[in-house]
């Protein structure tokens, strides 16, 4: 199961090949067609379970925008022409003016403007609002997919692909492609408006269709350089994580004091800049061979434009119309083609932003395989000793060929003490990834209590081990709930957080802290947080274990920050912890194994000896060798190096150093 991520798993939403002759346009089309048309549809149920108000907010604006423009088009109409019957009848009265109907048609102009102004107004505040519930919403389905997603996905690269395009869509996609489609359906009722009123006015009709004539070569440009600029952005998602990682070593707190005084600032940028210079390249490519076909068809625009300008300039000099006749009549061929351009402008990002929320489909439809077998997974049975047993096990890593755990059979009985010895990358750590199922093996099973692991409800199963790994984590959180993570779930006194501290020798530095337990940890969100030593932080982790009193304990390296004494001392206190409980761990200082009941050697993912650590030293394998090349360095007397001559310091004399 492992194994069905490797690197070479297509992109999930493919576009649909190109069709080869004419037959296959029908089927070609469908197909664009219809994942377009899927995609707004997830669009759309994305935001309706961010607020259900959110459509209907945008579709009411979609509506005001679209007809209100054409209504103040007719009212400034009549208020020019109404004028202009004035001005021919000569000079009237100022009450005459009152009693005019220009009064209310300018009270209706008036009132539209201030409206316009209100509704822009409270719709900028709503679609802030909406952003950001939206986002949450997207944000949070990511973290609940991240969730339940295996971790062997994030072993592989094409994982990292999706997460990263997932992540950077989340904040603003969704929103911004709802609110161009309502954008898109305000411009299609202006333009259908001005383009019925063209088509009635005398001498017009066929300017409507050189209208729409003209802009269509822009819109094809606009589609198929939204396509290709997707195309690019995800072919280049590789240079994009590199910049980020690039960027981001130079400001990361734990890796600062390496890149200051291994003198690597300048080395990792350079790396980020010949890294954007090939991204940018590109993308400045792209970007200036679509300008300049918009520069081209927008001149053609502008000529045309000019032509019907002049047309309607004629009439009314002629006085075959009116001066609001020509106001309207411009008005609507420059309004026609601001909403052409507003729609292919809307059209071409709705089409590019469906693509783009392919990476977040694809992310959260990314298939779990860790999870249980069965229709109703069993609970494991807490506050028991258990028994575990691997069965000609093998695994190898997402997207390799090399086994790293091969043909391991191994059982495990009830309160017994494993330890895992051997070089690094003998595969230690990986064997306990399998025994508490964060992999699942290429091959063979484990087995729980007689069944097979795979069977068990997995935070049951979760919950059966009080793990501390070599890389542990750090949170940054209080003292207290560091070390409360170990068992969330559990709503524990004060006193067995305290008795947890106190087991892994945590509450010695605890009360010098400012606040104790209750003192922030790291410097990220607090400006008081303490930076905790390595040795303090895998004392907390340890604690953590104490705490959750699981009843298999996986310590994977839990004593590697600390020195001889300090280790020796948590061991005891291990040893009171697991009582008669499994315990399985991994320790490089081979004088903790003396204590298990049973010690596994593994070389190249193989187990090469099995025993107890009196039975391995009477064989004189490898074990014994480790051993003992270990030991000698604490048991032996150190021998004095010779000392090599110095050379003279600056301003020495030879005699002076002799």
């Amino acid at each position: 199961m492992a194994g069905n991520f490797g690197p070479q798993m297509p992109y999930r939403h493919q576009k649909a090949p190109p069709p080869e002759n004419i037959r296959q346009v029908p089927a070609y089309l469908k197909a664009v067609l219809g994942g377009f048309f899927g995609r707004f549809g997830y669009i759309i149920h994305l935001v309706w379970k961010a607020g259900k108000w959110i459509p209907f907010l945008l579709f009411f604006v979609a509506i005001f925008r679209g007809i209100m423009p054409v209504l103040i088009s007719l009212v400034s109409k009549n208020i020019l022409n109404a004028l202009q019957a004035v001005v021919k009848q000569g000079n009237l009265s100022e009450s005459e003016f009152w009693t005019s109907g220009i009064l209310w048609l300018l009270i209706a102009l008036i009132s539209y403007r201030a409206l316009q102004r209100i509704v822009t107004s409270i719709t900028t505040a709503l679609n802030r609002i909406a952003g950001e519930k939206v986002a949450n919403q997207v944000k949070k389905q990511i973290m609940e997919k991240s969730r339940e997603l295996d971790v062997a996905a994030y072993d592989n690269p094409v994982f990292y692909e999706k997460m990263e395009n997932a992540n950077r869509e989340a904040g603003n996609r969704p929103l911004m492609i709802l609110s161009e489609t309502f954008g898109a359906i305000s411009s299609i009722i202006e333009l259908v408006s001005f383009l019925a009123i063209l088509l009635a006015a005398p001498g017009l009709a066929w300017v409507t269709f050189a209208i729409v004539a003209v802009s269509i070569p822009s819109a094809v440009v606009n589609f198929v350089y939204r396509r290709k600029n997707f195309d690019y952005m995800r072919r280049r998602s590789k240079e994009r994580r590199q910049m980020n990682y690039y960027s981001g070593v130079l400001v990361d707190k734990d890796l600062v004091k390496e890149v200051r005084l291994f003198d690597l600032a300048d080395t990792f940028i350079d790396r980020f800049l010949q890294v954007f210079r090939g991204y940018y390249h590109g993308l400045r490519r792209l970007i200036f061979h679509e300008s300049a076909w918009h520069v081209l068809f927008a001149l053609l625009t502008g000529a045309t434009n000019l032509i019907f300008y002049i047309m309607i300039a004629k009439n009314v000099f002629v006085g075959t119309m009116q001066i609001g006749d020509y106001s309207l009549y411009t008005g609507a061929i420059a309004s026609i083609a601001t909403c052409i351009t507003a729609l292919i402008n809307a059209s071409g990002n709705v089409y590019e932003g469906t693509l783009f929320i392919d990476n977040l489909r694809a992310f959260m439809e990314e298939p779990q395989t860790v999870k249980p077998i069965v229709k109703n997974p069993r609970p494991v049975e807490e506050g028991r000793q258990h028994t575990i047993e691997f069965v000609d096990v093998s695994f190898r890593y997402p997207g390799t060929t090399r086994d790293i755990l091969k043909h391991i059979n191994l059982k495990i009985h009830p309160g017994e003490t494993l330890a895992l010895v051997g070089l690094n990358g003998a595969g230690k750590t990986t064997l306990i990834k399998l025994l508490t199922r964060l992999y699942d093996p290429t091959a063979g099973k484990i087995l729980l209590d007689g069944a097979d692991i795979r069977e068990y409800d997995l935070k049951s199963l979760y919950r059966t081990f009080g793990i501390i790994f070599q890389d542990f984590g750090k949170y940054a959180d209080t003292v207290e709930n560091n070390i409360r993570f170990g068992s969330i779930h559990k709503n524990a006194p004060m006193s067995e957080v305290e008795f947890a501290a106190a087991q892994s020798t945590a509450a010695e530095y605890i009360p010098n802290l400012p606040k104790g337990y209750d003192t922030p940890l790291m410097r990220i969100f607090e400006p008081e947080g303490r930076e905790l030593s390595i040795g303090q932080w895998q004392k907390l982790a340890i604690a953590r274990a104490f705490y959750a009193q699981s009843d298999i304990l996986i310590l994977d390296e839990p004593t590697a920050s600390l020195d001889p004494l300090a280790e020796q001392e948590i061991f005891n206190q291990f040893d009171k912890l697991r009582d008669d409980k499994m315990t399985v761990f991994v320790s490089h200082r081979l004088s903790s194994a003396t204590v298990a009941d049973q010690i596994i050697v593994l070389e190249n993912g193989e187990i090469v000896e099995q025993g107890s650590h009196r039975e391995l030293m009477d064989k004189q394998g490898k074990y014994h060798h480790l051993f003992t090349t270990q030991s000698k360095r604490y048991v032996e007397e150190p021998q004095e190096r010779p000392r090599r001559p110095r050379p003279p310091f600056p301003g020495m004399t030879r005699n002076f150093v002799e």
